[in-house]
């Protein structure tokens, strides 16, 4: 039958090739990836949403979470965050002029805003390991009860969390940490944290400004004990949490530091490995690779990858900071 009677039109008809919708191979190949690592991440962040919903009265408030800038000290809610948002969507753009100086085949200029990119790629991934050491590390410390719940401590006078340090009584004493060959039974402790269970306890006892903040969020807010609550709740209290990990955190549930540790650590690798790239591409561009080659597609096609991983994050940011 005739295929160009039948249409009504004349011409050849697309039979396949390797350049379907005038796109090469290498750039098909990186669409395929980003679609699929895309619905990675969208599963990720919808278990995350379920969860947090399901726990959504006793989930940490990231306001009160995040709020450390480097080299000051002071209560910051989001401000760092802010500032590695605003320099990987920054470096998205200098990938964007990068790309563009190289479809006009000026060298100097994909040299100059690559590397403002590696440059932006550095701060974020320097900043996230420096977020998450923070966040590790901790800041005010807390007790967890029999049942696993964590008692935060405000004053009672301003409503401003307290740190451990500010309260508990030092009980002089030897403690010593569990070994294998001391215990008959062993499980795992990683370290002593700075007080114990009963100089927390002596401590809020003792200082009548010092009132317990449980998990349960209500308008917005975590209850706050009264003091003859306080003094009745630290009764629960069986460790002390300094920080958090993936067993248990100060800020409340330990599924939150889970995903966070999973979800940002997934993607920090991702732009870690685009950093990479980024580097291996910028020396060939300083070689002249392309330049030989008569066009920039490689600085294209790890372009459109920048751009998803900057993408990608604004949903993090979102999921984890703002909502």
């Amino acid at each position: 039958m005739d295929t160009t009677a039948t249409t009504g039109t004349e011409g050849k008809l697309w039979g396949g090739g390797n350049r379907p919708l005038g796109a090469s191979y290498g750039k098909l190949m990186m669409w395929f990836f980003i679609v699929s690592d895309a619905l990675t991440f969208s599963g990720f962040l919808a278990s995350y949403g379920f969860t947090r919903f399901k726990f959504i009265e006793t989930w940490p408030i990231a306001e009160e979470v995040f709020t450390h800038v480097p080299f000051f000290h002071g209560n910051y809610p989001l401000y760092y965050v802010a500032f590695m948002t605003f320099v990987l969507i920054m470096s998205s753009v200098t990938m964007v002029l990068a790309v563009d100086a190289g479809h006009k085949m000026k060298q100097k200029g994909v040299i100059l805003y690559l590397f403002l990119t590696i440059i932006g790629g550095l701060i974020f991934v320097g900043s996230q390991a420096w977020e998450w050491g923070t966040f590790i590390r901790g800041d005010y410390g807390a007790v967890e009860t029999r049942g696993g719940r964590i008692l935060q401590f405000v004053k009672a006078d301003t409503g401003e969390r307290a740190a451990l340090a500010d309260f508990a009584t030092p009980i002089h004493g030897e403690r010593e940490q569990l070994t294998r060959d001391k215990a008959f039974w062993f499980g795992s402790e990683s370290g002593l944290p700075s007080f114990t269970v009963e100089e927390v306890s002596e401590g809020l006892r003792a200082n009548p400004n010092i009132l317990i903040r449980t998990e349960t969020i209500v308008d917005d807010e975590k209850t706050v004990l009264n003091r003859e609550q306080s003094l009745e709740r630290i009764k629960d209290a069986r460790r002390v949490v300094e920080g958090a990990n993936l067993i248990r955190n100060e800020y409340g549930s330990r599924l939150f530091a889970d995903f966070f540790f999973f979800i940002t650590g997934f993607h920090g690798f991702h732009v870690f490995s685009g950093v990479v790239i980024n580097v291996i591409i910028f020396f060939n561009v300083i070689l002249g690779t392309y330049q030989r080659r008569g066009h920039y597609e490689m600085v294209e096609k790890i372009g459109l990858y920048w751009h998803f991983v900057d993408l990608v994050w604004v949903f993090v940011f979102t999921f984890f900071y703002l909502v």
